[in-house]
């Protein structure tokens, strides 16, 4: 399984309506999290489990999703989260 289909799959636990993972670890080759084998990735989230939640909160449920993969598979990631209201 891929990095980016594992990362479906944990973040299925959040009810996402829309969902889009870009793999941005080529534009970061020779970065020190790059050498130690961590992606660097971009996500956008649609979901209703954001609603009335701030940033800190919504990256927080999204990180406590993702697990393990935070530790070794993913070196970085830009979170962009919503609700369904916001992404109109």
């Amino acid at each position: 399984m891929s990095v980016i289909d594992a990362m479906r799959a944990r973040l299925a636990a959040l009810d996402p309506v829309a969902i889009e993972i870009n793999d941005d670890s080529a534009l970061h080759a020779g970065h020190a999290g790059a050498r130690s084998g961590g992606g660097h990735f971009r996500l956008t989230i649609v979901s209703p489990r954001f609603a009335g939640c701030r940033t800190m909160e919504r990256h927080r449920l999204v990180y406590d999703a993702l697990g393990p993969l935070m530790k070794r598979e993913i070196h970085a990631l830009s979170i962009s989260a919503k609700s369904p209201d916001e992404n109109r």
